[in-house]
C-alpha cells in the first residue's frame, strides 16, 4: 500500500483580520502552518491557540504561545511559520498579536473526528455515513430494540440516530425532557430497571457486530415544564424574580388565558367570538375585542411610565432645599434622564434628580420661579409618559397581528391544524409562561408578581422566532418578543437560563455537564437540537466535556439562521462536524440536483493539488438526508414515485447521507415527535405486505435503498470524490460520481416524480443521454410500483407504510439485459474519446438507473502509461499506474536527467520569453481563442494561468476548453522546443512524448494531466535552475528564489545578438549555430531591461538599466561568467568617455547618457568584489568597437586593450573635460529632442571633484522623460533635465574613485593619477585627490541644514530641511532642492560621505514621503508639479501631465527602494541595535509586498512602476530587470 504523503495547509495570518465567521476545516494528520502576510512580516508576532500541546488535555480557556520556524534563519519572514500537528478533533481557536497589542487577528480551526466501527475497529469515513433516525419512544422496550433496529441494518444504514433516550415530560415530545438524568422507564419492560449501561452495551453490540455508530440528541436549551428539578431550582429558567423585565409579557399572557377561558365560554359569542372561529369576521371582532377588552384593562404602559406627582413632588424639595444653580435655562424639551426599576412595577421607573437639576433651573429660589420650574419639569415627565405609551401601543399592535395571524392559522388556514373550538386544553393562543397553581382571578394573580416565592415558579416557556437574530437570547432584557408574542412557543417546555458561566446558575450547569457526560460516555456522537437558540457559550462548554469522554465525538447539528456565515459561527465555535441538509428543501429536481453538488466533492476532471497548499474557507461538511424526522412527509408532499429517484440522488452526494424511519417504508403521514404513541414495524424476512407490524426487502424502498446506500459507501471508501450533475429534462437528473486515480465513474440516472404521475402529465420520451467511456454492467435498476397489498390503514398499534407500494429492481445486470435502457451505442468523439449514447424505453417517473463506467482499453491503458512517468513528480500517481513497456527512449530516463543539461540560457527559452522575444524568432506566444494570448511562449506562461485555475477547478476558465477541444496547445510546447534543437530538443522529445499519450485519452482528463506533467516539469526546471546559481540562492528564501527566476526571465540570447562581438582572445565565450547564416557566432545572455516593451530589437539592452540589474540578476546569483562578458561588451562601446544608454548593437549606440558609465564602472567594482578572482577582469582584453571618438565601428579583435586601460580612459576623459554633439544628431535619432538637446557636455568640478554636465534641453541621469505633446507645449522639453551635479552620479563617482585608489594600492591598477591637458600642458590629478575633494565637499554642497544661518546658494527656495539635495548647481536653482529617492543611490554606494545621523534623518523624511506599498515616489508629494497617476497615452494642454511628462514627477518607482532600504540597513546599524532591529523590521515588511505581487503577478515579476499608493500602471512593464535585481541586492545585504 502507497502511504500517501503528508498534507500541509497553510494559513495566511493578516493584520486585523477576524475569521470567526469563516470556516477552516482540516482532518487528522494535517499539519497547519501558520505563515505571516504581508501585513506582519517584519513585526514581532506571537501565535497563540488553545490546541492543545502533545500530551495535554484540552482546556478551551488555556492558550499557549507557538514558536516560530525560520529554516535556516532565511533574510525574510515570508517562509517563517509556526505549525500545529493536528491530531485531536474539535474546535479550536488561534489569535495573534503583534507588539503592544495582544490580539490583532483571531479564527478558528475545526478538525474532524476519526469514527471508527467494527470488531477491528476500522475507520468509517464521514462521507461513507448513511444514517437513519429512530423516535426512541417509538421503539418499545430496550429489549425489543434489536429486531426494530434490524431494519436500519438491512436496509444497508450503518449509523443510527436516536432522540433522546431521557424520560419525557407531559406533553410526550421527544425533545421535553422531563429528567436529563434518567432513562425513559418506558424503555423498561414489566419486572426489569434497565440502567444507561445496559444502553451503552446494546450501543457497542450494534458497533461491533452490525458495523453500525449510534449518535443521540442533547437537548439544552429547555426542560420540560413539568421537571421535577425545575420546581426546586426554578432559577434555572426566566421567572419574574430574575427576569423582571418579562412581567408585562406575563400580564399580558395571563390576560390572553383569560380571554381565551372566557371565548371557550361562550362569553364573547354577542361581540362576534363565538367559541369555534370559523370565518374572517370572527378574526376582525377577536382583534377588536383585543384593543376595547384586554389592553385597557392590563394598561402594560404603565410598566414604562414615571409617577408624574411624586416626581415633580421630589423636585420641589430638592429646589427649595437649594439644589439647583443660579443661572435659568428655560428650555422645556430638555432631555430626561429616566432609571429603570428594576423591579418593573407599574410607575417605577425614576427621574435621575441630578440631570432633572442641570436641566431645568429657576431662575432664582422665590415659590414663583420654583413652582414655574416644577411645571417645565412635570411638563417633560408627562411627554415621557405618552412617548412611553406610544412606545407600549407600538408593541401591542405587534402583538395583536401575532395573535390573530396565530389564530387563523391553527383554525382556519387550509395548511394548518384546524385545532376546532377554542378549550382550555386547546387555547386561542398557546400559553407564554407556566403557571403551576389553581385557577384564580386575573385580579388575584396580578398579586402574585409581587410574591417573590411564587412569582419565581411564573417561568418563561421556549419556542422559536421567525428570522430571528440567532446570536441573541430572545428572552434576555432588550428583546420584546415575548411581549409582542412573537414566540412559535412549545407549550410544553421551559427555557433554560444558563447565564454567562457556570458560577451565574450553578445547579443548572452541573446538571447539563452530567447529562452531556452520560450522553458521550455511551454514543459516538451527538446531535444539538435546536442548536440555533442554545447559546454558544453554553454548547462549546458542553461539547468540551463531551470531548473529554470522547476526543472523536461526532456532532451533527441543523441550523436555520438561513445565512451561511452565521453557519459557520456556530461549526467554528462549537466543531460542528455535519450540518444536516434536507432534500426535501428543494421545490424542483433541478435544485435537488444542485444540493448534490453543492455539499460535496470536486467536479469530475479536477486538477491534482499539491500536499502543500493555501487553507482555504470551506463549507461545512454536510450530512444530507432525503427527509428529516421532524418535518412533512414527503409522500403527502410529493408523492410516493418520488421517495425512489429523491433517495437515489441524495445517496450520490459525496458527503453523509441518510433518512428517518418511516420514509422507507412509504409511510403517508408525518410521523410526530409529539403525538406519535404508536411502535415502529419489526424485521422479518418472511412478512406479509399487508402486516402493519413486519417489514422486509419487499416493503416499500427498502430494497433500493439497501442497493443505494451500499454504492453510497463504496463510492466514497474508494475514492469516487469527483461529482457532476447533469439535469437530462426537468424532471430528470444525472450524477456522476468519479474516481480520479481509476477513473472509474457510477452514473445514477432519476427520474423524479415531485407530483403524482396519476394526477401529473409527464414527458413519455426522455432525452437521450451520452456517457463518456463503456458501461461495464447496470449496477442497478428499480422503479416503484403498484401491487396488490391492501389500500393503506392506519393501524392502531404499529407504523406502517403503503403496502399497495413496492420497488421492481434488477442489480448488477449487463447493459443488454436492461429493461430501462433501448440501445446503447459506441461512437467516438475525434481519435480518443469513446462514448455511449444511451436511449432509454421506461426511465418512468419514479425509476432509476445506476450505470458502472470505465475509460476504454486504450484510454485506460493511456492514462496507467501516463501515471506511470508522473510518479516521478507524486507518489499520489502509484495508484491507478501501469508498466510501459515500450517507452520512447526519451521517457526512460527521469526528466530531472535531461533538464541538467540546460544552461540558463536555455532556461531562458524553456520558462519565458515573452511575445516580442518569440516575434523576433518568428513565432510568437500561445493565444487562446475567446481569452487572451499567453504573457510567455515557456512554461511561466502556461504555469501562471494554471496557478489561477487549479485551486478554483475552473474546469470552464477558455484555457482549459483549448485543451479540450484539440492538441494546438501542447503541440506548440513541444515544437516550440524541438525547434531549437540541442538540449532543448531533448526537452521538446520529452515532452512530445508525454502528450503523445495524453492526446489518447477523454478530453475530459485532458486539462488535469496536461496541468500534472507541466507542473512536473516546471518544479523540475526550477530545481535544475537552481543548482546552477549561488549558494545564496539555493539556500535563500521563496522570495530569493522567486526573484532570482527574474535573472532567467531577463537574460537570454536571441536569433540576433543584442551584444556587440567579445575580443576573440577571450575564454568562455559562448557560441552557436547561426540558424539565419549558417555561420558559428558568439551567442552571449544579454539582459533585457523590462518586459514587454523593452525585450527585443535595439530597445532590449540600455546602458544604464544593465548595469544597474547586473549585481542583483548575475552577480548576486553567481551567473558570473555571463556577467564579465556583459560588462566586457559594454566596455568595447566605449565613446567620448561614456558608454551608451541604448545600446542598439553597437552599431546604433546613443551616447547620451551621463549616468551610465558610472553605473558600468560600478559594476566593476562589484564583480571585483563579489567574485572569486574577480580582478582578474581588469587584466581581459577588451575589443574596442570606437577606439576614436570619430572612427566607424571596427570589427572583434580589430583593437583591443585590456579593461584597466577601458576604465582609464573612461576617468581620464571626464576629468579633461566631455563635449560633442551626438552622431546623426535630428529627428531621425530622436523625434521629440530640441537641436541644442544632442549636445553632450560631461565635466568635473576641479573645485569640489563632482561629476556635473548636461542642459536643460536634454536629460541625461534616469528620470530621462522628453516632453512629446505638441497641444501642451511640452515637446522637446525634458521634465527631469537634472543637470548640475546630480546626487547619485557623484556618489558612484566617489565610490569609483575610492576603489581605484585602493586598486593601485594593492597594485591590481597601474594608473595612480588621471593626466589632462590643462592650457597646453599635461596636468596630473591624483585619484587620492579626486577623492578628497569629493568627501570634503559634499556635505557642505548637499546637505540642507536646519540652521538657516548655514550658507545656503538659494535660501528662499529651501522648502525641507534636514534632507540632501537632488543636484547641485542645476541651471533651474530650484530643482537643486527638490526631495526625491535619488541621495539613498549615493549613501549604498558611498555611505562615507554622509554623516550618520544627518543621513538617518534624511532617511526618515524620504521613508515618511516617499516610500510606497511597492516603489518610492519620485517627487514629494508636496511639490507643486506633483502627479501620482502616469498616463502616457493621455494628451491634453496640462503642460505638465500631457503624454506622460510627470513619468518622474510622482509615480513610485520600484528600483530605488531597493537602494532606500539598503542605506536603511547601513545606517541604522551605525545607529545602534535597537535601530537596526526595527529597520529590519521596516524592510522585511516592505519587502513582503514585493512578494505578494510576485506571487500574484502572471509575470512572476515586478514592475517598473506604480501610480500613487501602489496603483496599478497600465503603461509600466510587467517586470522590470532593475526593480527586481535591487530587491535582490536588500536579501543580500539582509
Amino acid at each position: 500500500m502507497v502511504r500517501a504523503p503528508r498534507q500541509t495547509r497553510i494559513l495566511i495570518l493578516n493584520d486585523m483580520e477576524r475569521m470567526e465567521r469563516t470556516l477552516f476545516r482540516l482532518e487528522q494528520g494535517f499539519e497547519l502552518q501558520f505563515r505571516l502576510g504581508p501585513t506582519l512580516q517584519g513585526k514581532q508576532v506571537r501565535v497563540h491557540t488553545n490546541y492543545p500541546a502533545e500530551g495535554k488535555k484540552l482546556d478551551r480557556l488555556a492558550f499557549r504561545p507557538l514558536e516560530w520556524v525560520n529554516v535556516t534563519g532565511r533574510e525574510d519572514d515570508c517562509d517563517k511559520y509556526c505549525k500545529l500537528n493536528l491530531q485531536v478533533a474539535g474546535s479550536y481557536q488561534y489569535y495573534f498579536g503583534c507588539g503592544d497589542e495582544e490580539k490583532v487577528g483571531s479564527g478558528y480551526i475545526v478538525v474532524d473526528p476519526v469514527l471508527r466501527v467494527g470488531v477491528d475497529d476500522h475507520v468509517l469515513p464521514l462521507d461513507c455515513i448513511a444514517i437513519q433516525t429512530y423516535l426512541t419512544k417509538c421503539l418499545g422496550p430496550l429489549d425489543e430494540w434489536p429486531k426494530r433496529l434490524m431494519v436500519a441494518k438491512e436496509a444497508g444504514y450503518n449509523m443510527i440516530h436516536f432522540t433522546p433516550l431521557q424520560k419525557l415530560g407531559l406533553s410526550g415530545s421527544c425533545y421535553s425532557l422531563a429528567d436529563q438524568l434518567e432513562l425513559n422507564p418506558e424503555l423498561s419492560p414489566e419486572g426489569r430497571n434497565y440502567t444507561w449501561s445496559d444502553v451503552g452495551n446494546l450501543v457497542e453490540k450494534l458497533k461491533k457486530e452490525w458495523n453500525m455508530l449510534c449518535i443521540t440528541d442533547v437537548v439544552y436549551n429547555h426542560t420540560a415544564a413539568n421537571s421535577k428539578w425545575i420546581r426546586v431550582h426554578p432559577e434555572c429558567g426566566y421567572n419574574l424574580v430574575n427576569s423582571p423585565h418579562l412581567k408585562p409579557a406575563w400580564v399580558l399572557d395571563r390576560a390572553l388565558w383569560h380571554l381565551s377561558c372566557d371565548i371557550a365560554d361562550g362569553k364573547y359569542a354577542e361581540k362576534g367570538v363565538p367559541g369555534l372561529i370559523q370565518n374572517e369576521q370572527h378574526i376582525n371582532a377577536l382583534r377588536s375585542l383585543l384593543w376595547k377588552e384586554v389592553y385597557p384593562r392590563i394598561k402594560l404602559w404603565e410598566f414604562l411610565q414615571v409617577n408624574v406627582e411624586k416626581a415633580v413632588e421630589q423636585f420641589r424639595k430638592l429646589l427649595q432645599a437649594g439644589s439647583s444653580a443660579e443661572q435659568s435655562i428655560p428650555n422645556g424639551t430638555k432631555e430626561l434622564k429616566v432609571v429603570q426599576d428594576h423591579q418593573y412595577r407599574r410607575f417605577g421607573n425614576t427621574v435621575d434628580m441630578t440631570s432633572a437639576l442641570s436641566s431645568f433651573r429657576p431662575q432664582s429660589s422665590s415659590p414663583s420661579h420654583i413652582l414655574e420650574c416644577c411645571n417645565w419639569f412635570k411638563s417633560r415627565v408627562e411627554e415621557h409618559n405618552m412617548e412611553c405609551y406610544k412606545e407600549m401601543h407600538y408593541h401591542a399592535e405587534q402583538a395583536s397581528n401575532c395573535i390573530v395571524g396565530t389564530v387563523f392559522y391553527q383554525r382556519l388556514a387550509d395548511h394548518g391544524p384546524k385545532l376546532g373550538p377554542v378549550t382550555r386544553k386547546d387555547p386561542l393562543v398557546t400559553k407564554y409562561f407556566t403557571f403551576p397553581f389553581d385557577d384564580i382571578t386575573f385580579d388575584q394573580e396580578m398579586q402574585l408578581m409581587s410574591q417573590i416565592d411564587k412569582a419565581c415558579h411564573l417561568l418563561a416557556l421556549n419556542g422559536w422566532v421567525m428570522g430571528d437574530d440567532p446570536l441573541r437570547n430572545f428572552a434576555e432584557p432588550g428583546s420584546n418578543v415575548y411581549l409582542c408574542r412573537e414566540l412559535i412557543c412549545w407549550g410544553d417546555s421551559v427555557k433554560l437560563r444558563y447565564g454567562d458561566r457556570p458560577e451565574d446558575c450553578p445547579y443548572l450547569w452541573a446538571h447539563m455537564k452530567k447529562y452531556t457526560e452520560i450522553t458521550a460516555k455511551h454514543f459516538a456522537g451527538v446531535r444539538l437540537d435546536n442548536c440555533h437558540s442554545t447559546p454558544l457559550h453554553v454548547a462549546e462548554y458542553m461539547l468540551e466535556q463531551a470531548r473529554v469522554q470522547r476526543p472523536d465525538l461526532y456532532v451533527v447539528a441543523e441550523l436555520f439562521t438561513g445565512s451561511e456565515e452565521l453557519d459557520n459561527v456556530f461549526v467554528t465555535k462549537l466543531g460542528i462536524t455535519s450540518l444536516i441538509r434536507e432534500a426535501m428543501s428543494a421545490g424542483d429536481s433541478h435544485e435537488e440536483g444542485r444540493l448534490v453538488y453543492r455539499f460535496g466533492g470536486e467536479p469530475v476532471g479536477a486538477f491534482v493539488q499539491p500536499t502543500l497548499r493555501p487553507l482555504v474557507p470551506s463549507i461545512a461538511h454536510a450530512m444530507f438526508l432525503d427527509a428529516t424526522h421532524d418535518n412533512e412527509c414527503p409522500v403527502q408532499i410529493r408523492s410516493v414515485y418520488d421517495s425512489l429517484p429523491s433517495s437515489a440522488i441524495v445517496s450520490m452526494a459525496c458527503c453523509a447521507t441518510g433518512s428517518t424511519r418511516g420514509y422507507d417504508e412509504l409511510v403517508p403521514h408525518q410521523i410526530s415527535v409529539v403525538n406519535e404513541k404508536r411502535l415502529y414495524s419489526c424485521w422479518n424476512p418472511e412478512a406479509k405486505p399487508a402486516d402493519p407490524q413486519e417489514v422486509n426487502l419487499q416493503t416499500g424502498i427498502i430494497a433500493a435503498k439497501l442497493s443505494l446506500n451500499k454504492l453510497h459507501q463504496e463510492l466514497a471508501a474508494k475514492g469516487f470524490s469527483q461529482v457532476y450533475v447533469d439535469q437530462v429534462d426537468e424532471d430528470v437528473v444525472a450524477v456522476t460520481r468519479h474516481c480520479p486515480s481509476s477513473h472509474q465513474s457510477v452514473v445514477a440516472v432519476s427520474h423524479t416524480a415531485f407530483k403524482d404521475p396519476k394526477t401529473h402529465h409527464y414527458r413519455e420520451d426522455v432525452p437521450p443521454m451520452v456517457i463518456p467511456g463503456e458501461i461495464e454492467e447496470v449496477v442497478l435498476e428499480a422503479r416503484t410500483v403498484e401491487r396488490a397489498g391492501g389500500s393503506y390503514v392506519k393501524d392502531e398499534k404499529s407504523i406502517s407504510g403503503l403496502p399497495n407500494y413496492t420497488v421492481e429492481i434488477r442489480e448488477h445486470i449487463q447493459l443488454e439485459d436492461s429493461e430501462v435502457v433501448k440501445q446503447a451505442d459506441i461512437t467516438s468523439r475525434g481519435s480518443s474519446e469513446f462514448v455511449q449514447e444511451i436511449v432509454f424505453e421506461k426511465l418512468t417517473p419514479g425509476s432509476v438507473i445506476v450505470f458502472r463506467v470505465n475509460l476504454d482499453p486504450q484510454s485506460q491503458e493511456m492514462v496507467g502509461i501516463l501515471r506511470r512517468h508522473l510518479i516521478q513528480f507524486s507518489p499520489l500517481y502509484r495508484t491507478g499506474s501501469l508498466a510501459d513497456n515500450n517507452a520512447p527512449a526519451i521517457l526512460t530516463a527521469p526528466l530531472e536527467t535531461v533538464m541538467s543539461k540546460l544552461s540558463l540560457a536555455d532556461m531562458n527559452m524553456l520558462l519565458y520569453r515573452c511575445d516580442a522575444e518569440e516575434r523576433e524568432d518568428g513565432g510568437g506566444c500561445y493565444n487562446v481563442p475567446s481569452w487572451q494570448p499567453l504573457k510567455y511562449g515557456g512554461l511561466q506562461g502556461l504555469v501562471s494561468v494554471m496557478a489561477e485555475i487549479r485551486p478554483r477547478n475552473d474546469l470552464g476558465h477558455p484555457f482549459c476548453d483549448n485543451l479540450r477541444q484539440g492538441d494546438w496547445m501542447i503541440d506548440y510546447i513541444a515544437s516550440r522546443l524541438l525547434a531549437k534543437g540541442g538540449a532543448l530538443g531533448e526537452v521538446g522529445k520529452w515532452f512530445q512524448a508525454m502528450f503523445s499519450y495524453l492526446k489518447h485519452i477523454p478530453r475530459y482528463l485532458v486539462p488535469c494531466y496536461f496541468d500534472a506533467i507541466l507542473l512536473g516539469a516546471y518544479t523540475t526546471a526550477l530545481d535544475e535552475v537552481f543548482k546552477q546559481m549561488s549558494s545564496f540562492v539555493q539556500n535563500g528564501s521563496s522570495l530569493v528564489k522567486q526573484l532570482a527566476l527574474g535573472s532567467v526571465q531577463m537574460c537570454g540570447v536571441g536569433s540576433y545578438q543584442a551584444l556587440p562581438p567579445l575580443s576573440p582572445h577571450l575564454q568562455d565565450v559562448p557560441h552557436c549555430l547561426n540558424l539565419v547564416t549558417g555561420k558559428e557566432e558568439q551567442c552571449c545572455v544579454s539582459l533585457a531591461a523590462g518586459l514587454p516593451h523593452f525585450s527585443s530589437g535595439i530597445f532590449r539592452c540600455w546602458g544604464r538599466d544593465t548595469f544597474i540589474a547586473l549585481r542583483g540578476l548575475m552577480l548576486v546569483t553567481g551567473r558570473h561568467v555571463e556577467a564579465r562578458n556583459i560588462i566586457l561588451a559594454f566596455a568595447g562601446t566605449l565613446c567620448h568617455g561614456l558608454i551608451p544608454n541604448l545600446l542598439g548593437k553597437g552599431t546604433a549606440a546613443r551616447y547620451n547618457c551621463r549616468d551610465a558609465v558610472w553605473w558600468w564602472l560600478q559594476c566593476v567594482q562589484d564583480y571585483c568584489t563579489l567574485v572569486p578572482h574577480g580582478t582578474d577582469i581588469l587584466m581581459c582584453p577588451v575589443s574596442r568597437m570606437y577606439p576614436t571618438n570619430v572612427s566607424e565601428p571596427q570589427p572583434a579583435g580589430a583593437w583591443e586593450q585590456p579593461l584597466y586601460d577601458v576604465i582609464q580612459e573612461a576617468m581620464q576623459r571626464h576629468m579633461q573635460g566631455i563635449e560633442f554633439r551626438e552622431k546623426n544628431a535630428g529627428p531621425q535619432i530622436d523625434r521629440n529632442m530640441t537641436d541644442e538637446g544632442f549636445n553632450v557636455e560631461v565635466k568635473v568640478d576641479q573645485d569640489t571633484g563632482f561629476v556635473y554636465g548636461g542642459n536643460r534641453f536634454n536629460c541625461g541621469t534616469w528620470m530621462d522623460k522628453m516632453g512629446e505633446s505638441e497641444k501642451a507645449k511640452n515637446k522637446g522639453v525634458p521634465a527631469t533635465p537634472r543637470d548640475g551635479s546630480a546626487v547619485e552620479i557623484v556618489g558612484l563617482c566617489k565610490s569609483t574613485v575610492r576603489w581605484l585608489v585602493q586598486l593601485h594600492k594593492n597594485g591590481l591598477f597601474p594608473y595612480a593619477t588621471v593626466t589632462v591637458r590643462r592650457e597646453g600642458k599635461n596636468v596630473f590629478v591624483p585619484y587620492v585627490e579626486w577623492d578628497r575633494k569629493i568627501q570634503e565637499n559634499f556635505e557642505k554642497k548637499f546637505y540642507v541644514s536646519h540652521d538657516p544661518q548655514d550658507h545656503e546658494r538659494h535660501p528662499g527656495l529651501v522648502h525641507k530641511r534636514g534632507i540632501y539635495k537632488d543636484s547641485y548647481k542645476a541651471s533651474s536653482p530650484w530643482c537643486d532642492y527638490q526631495l526625491r529617492p535619488n541621495f539613498a543611490i549615493a549613501m549604498v554606494v558611498a555611505p562615507e560621505l554622509f554623516t550618520v545621523e544627518r543621513a538617518w534623518e534624511a532617511l526618515g523624511v524620504a521613508e515618511e514621503k516617499l516610500l510606497g506599498p511597492l516603489g518610492m515616489k519620485t517627487l514629494d508629494p508636496d511639490d507643486m508639479v506633483y502627479c501620482g497617476i502616469y498616463d502616457n497615452s493621455m494628451d491634453t494642454d496640462n503642460f505638465n501631465l500631457a503624454k506622460g511628462f510627470n513619468y518622474h514627477q510622482g509615480p513610485e518607482w520600484l528600483w530605488p527602494v531597493g537602494y532606500f532600504l539598503r542605506a536603511k540597513l547601513y545606517f541604522a546599524k551605525k545607529m545602534g541595535e535597537e535601530t537596526y532591529n526595527k529597520t529590519v523590521s521596516l524592510v522585511k515588511n516592505v519587502l513582503s509586498q514585493h512578494y505578494v505581487h510576485l506571487e500574484r503577478s502572471s509575470w512572476k515579476g515586478l514592475p517598473e512602476l506604480t501610480n500613487e499608493n501602489g496603483q496599478y500602471c497600465p503603461f509600466s512593464c510587467e517586470s522590470q530587470a532593475w526593480s527586481i535585481a535591487t530587491m535582490l541586492e536588500v536579501l543580500y545585504d539582509l
